[in-house]
């Protein structure tokens, strides 16, 4: 088994990995992780147990499942990303870069970012996002956060060619919240939200899973608290060596949502973006 402590990868990215090989009690101890993440697996293991509804033998089963020696060193890896999901531009600006001799050190950061991004995000889980999203009965809202919600807003533009009743949730706070006046039980909610994670998001999905919303998360490795109200987590990597994060895996995996559903709708979208040109 591949030692997780010798890697860069997060908890939740060796979760995604390798949930498919676990038994039932360790993936309900995984899913009820994301859903807490990370702040249960900083808890005890019998504290884990119990929320998990496990044995305490499969927490440390579990542990060990994702590559870790014992449940102290899983402790560590998720205060580091802890501490990673905090840290503010003004101290992520101070960090040296790996080659500052680099003309553009950013693009292999970047490249690196994107091919990490596609390795541990399962193919069962992009389909499943995906055929919820060309699924949905109802309505599908997007929205991001004050960095990503360009993404959501670039996303809405491509999903409103390839199906019918889509929109992008834009302007002041207050218009989101009239918006959820109308959400309901056939609704998809898209949110983008990466670290420095904002309240606002929050509070916007949790209200709209309580109407019967299905959520669907787009956010970065340490994954937004939004997850716990998520049914679809969807996480891609944007660390680089700069004040600012990265937000180029998440326009790649965006497209690539916006490729698989046009793919799936082949013939629905054919036909409306045909409409689409004869209007224009």
């Amino acid at each position: 088994m591949e030692t997780a402590a010798a890697t860069s990868t997060g908890v939740a990215e060796l979760i995604n990995e390798r949930i498919d090989a676990m038994p039932a009690g360790e993936r309900r101890a995984a899913h009820t992780l994301i859903a807490n993440y990370p702040l249960l697996g900083l808890k005890t293991v019998a504290e884990f147990s119990a929320q998990a509804g496990v044995s305490s033998p499969t927490i440390l089963r579990f542990v060990n499942r994702l590559g870790f020696h014992n449940y102290p060193d899983f402790q560590a890896r998720l205060q580091d990303e802890l501490a990673a999901q905090l840290q503010s531009p003004h101290h992520r600006n101070e960090q040296p870069e790996k080659d500052p001799g680099a003309a553009y050190p950013a693009v292999d950061d970047t490249l690196e970012n994107i091919r990490e991004t596609f390795r541990h995000l399962g193919e069962k889980q992009l389909a499943q996002a995906v055929g919820a999203l060309c699924n949905a009965k109802g309505n599908v809202y997007l929205i991001g956060g004050r960095f990503t919600d360009p993404i959501a807003q670039y996303m809405a533009a491509h999903m409103t060619v390839i199906r019918p009743h889509v929109f992008h949730l834009g302007g002041q706070e207050s218009g989101w919240r009239d918006r959820l006046l109308d959400m309901g039980r056939k609704d998809i909610l898209v949110v983008f939200d990466i670290r420095r994670y904002q309240e606002s998001l929050l509070m916007l999905a949790e209200k709209a899973k309580g109407r019967g919303v299905e959520i669907v998360l787009v956010t970065d490795q340490w994954l937004s608290p939004i997850a716990r109200a998520a049914r679809h987590v969807l996480a891609g990597r944007i660390a680089v060596p700069s004040a600012w994060d990265s937000s180029a895996a998440l326009f790649v995996l965006a497209e690539t949502i916006i490729r698989e559903m046009t793919r799936m709708l082949e013939k629905d979208s054919a036909a409306r973006i045909a409409e689409l040109e004869g209007l224009r």
